[in-house]
C-alpha cells in the first residue's frame, strides 16, 4: 500500500482525534476557568443525607477487588479480539489460527496464575 493511500485512509481518523483532543482540552480548560470555587470548610466533609460522618470517611477497599475487576477487564478484550477473528477465520489462514491459539494460552496462563493465588476466590 503505497504512502499516500495510506495516508488518505486514516487522514479522517487523525482530524477526528485532533477535533476531540480539541473539545476535551477547551472543556476542560472553560471548566477550571468558569467554575466557582469554595475554600470553605464544609465542602471537604462527606455528604449523604444531611447527616455529618462519624468517625473516617475513608473505606478500605481489599485488593482482591481490583484484581477481579482487572481480571474481568482481560477477558473482556480477549473476546473483543475472538469475535472479529472467528468471523474471518476462514480468510485468515494458518497463522492467524496459531496467533490466536497464543493469545488464549497466555491468558489461560494468566487465569491459571490468578487461580492459584487465590484471586477467584470471593470470600477469604
Amino acid at each position: 500500500m503505497p504512502f499516500q493511500a495510506l495516508l488518505d485512509s486514516y487522514l479522517a481518523v487523525f482530524i477526528a482525534a485532533i477535533i476531540g483532543f480539541f473539545l476535551v482540552a477547551t472543556a476542560l480548560i472553560a471548566a477550571r476557568v468558569l467554575a466557582p470555587f469554595s475554600k470553605e470548610a464544609g465542602k471537604s466533609i462527606s455528604y449523604e443525607c444531611g447527616m455529618l460522618p462519624i468517625g473516617s470517611t475513608r473505606a478500605s477497599i481489599p485488593i482482591r477487588y481490583y484484581l477481579f475487576a482487572i481480571l474481568f477487564l482481560i477477558f473482556d478484550v480477549e473476546a473483543v479480539f475472538l469475535f472479529p477473528w472467528a468471523i474471518s477465520f476462514g480468510h485468515a489462514g494458518k497463522a492467524a489460527f496459531w496467533e490466536m491459539v497464543l493469545f488464549i494460552g497466555i491468558l489461560g496462563g494468566g487465569l491459571g496464575y490468578a487461580w492459584k493465588k487465590g484471586v477467584l476466590q470471593w470470600n477469604k
